[in-house]
């Protein structure tokens, strides 16, 4: 019990902190997570190519410091050079997927053949399950043939808005990125700045652990493209599928969409099996696909992938079905590295480290090693 003088004396009330009892603090943390994800909604045009911009700009920043300190370029040149290698990594990938596509496109005739065939298989289930007879089928498909083709140009005009918006898109990925490499060290003294200098400690663990994790993230999700494609390309190839490299290709691409990339790689390797095979083909794709599939989850993806903050499936699972529905395809590729970033920062201020607890786990690593930015 304290002195009732020192109890009641001004100076000491006002020096003691006053803690809100915790429903307050959790309507106040709730009402912050509700504003920023409408800003986040609202702001989709700006914020989404600007954190694809800032991701490729942790991932391209060791390229850019090494032109800088060893080939002695400036910060622009080395920043824009960075960027095209960027890009040429990219247009190899897509050319390569590209040159065996249009070696699926020679075999048109055959492809022709099989889905002919196929649909009268189809007709015939048709008519034997549901007593529908092949004439009322083609009448349906015929209709509907000419709905398609009534409104072919609407579709074609939409087709090309969205492609026209995707290249948009990507340029202006590129020139975030260009500006968040050419005004980092800007950026960072400002963030020091507004949480002041007792704070800069804080802000700096948080900063050196989200470059240090989203660049172990997006270089350990390549190389597990990289195996996934090639061991895909040797099973199809052992097997003897027709356009190995292709599928083998789908399996890795669609593989670093967490838990849904999958489905669609599957979807479509039975597909393109399908209509170059037979059924016993697509039957042993489908396996391969799932046996893959299951051994890059359950070794490839906590070896590789894995880094010091760890995410739980659940909050992964919910964090990439919210993304989709903010941001569509580019939220599920998000979710994954804003989450840990959300982590990263609960992990290291008092108030927020349950909200910390609960994105991890109970079996997350407690201990920080915060690897040094480089910012020059």
């Amino acid at each position: 019990m304290l002195p009732t003088e020192k109890r009641c004396n001004p100076i000491y009330m006002s020096t003691k902190k006053l803690i809100a009892p915790f429903y307050e603090r959790l309507a106040l943390t709730l009402i912050g997570f509700l504003a920023l994800g409408y800003l986040v909604i609202i702001g989709k045009e700006l914020l989404d190519p600007l954190v694809f911009g800032f991701i490729f700009a942790i991932l391209l920043l060791p390229v850019s410091a090494f032109l800088e300190k060893k080939c002695r370029l400036p910060r622009s040149a080395s920043s824009l050079l960075s960027i095209l290698l960027l890009v040429a990594l990219v247009f190899g990938i897509l050319y390569l997927v590209g040159s065996q596509i249009s070696n699926l496109a020679n075999d048109w005739p055959m492809l022709q053949t099989q889905v002919k065939q196929s649909i009268h298989d189809l007709q015939e289930w048709i008519q034997s399950t549901f007593h529908i007879n092949a004439e009322n089928q083609l009448s349906y498909v015929d209709k509907t043939a000419k709905k398609i083709m009534a409104s072919g140009t609407d579709v074609l005009g939409t087709t090309f808005g969205a492609v026209s918006s995707l290249m948009l898109f990507y340029v202006f990925i590129m020139i975030f990125t260009f500006f968040i490499l050419l005004y980092r060290r800007l950026l960072l003294r400002f963030i020091i700045w507004v949480f002041r200098d007792e704070n800069s400690h804080v802000v700096m663990d948080i900063v050196e652990n989200i470059q240090s994790i989203l660049r172990q993230y997006i270089l350990g999700l390549l190389l597990e493209m990289l195996i996934v494609a090639t061991v895909a390309i040797s099973v199809f190839l052992v097997i003897g599928i027709k356009y190995a490299a292709l599928l083998g290709i789908i399996v890795g691409l669609f593989n670093i969409i967490p838990y849904i990339g999958i489905f669609t790689a599957l979807l479509l390797s039975a597909v393109i099996t399908f209509a170059t095979g037979n059924v016993k083909d697509t039957v042993i794709v489908i396996i391969g696909v799932v046996g893959i599939h299951a051994v890059d989850a359950n070794f490839l993806l906590p070896t590789i992938v894995g880094s010091k903050v760890r995410l739980n499936a659940l909050i992964s699972f919910i964090g990439i079905i919210v993304g989709e529905m903010v941001w569509g395809l580019s939220g599920m590729f998000l979710s994954i590295p804003v989450i840990a970033i959300f982590k990263i920062i609960f992990d290291r201020i008092e108030s927020l480290k349950p909200w910390g607890y609960l994105l991890g786990g109970d079996n997350e690593d407690k201990k920080k090693t915060p690897i040094k930015l480089k910012t020059e």
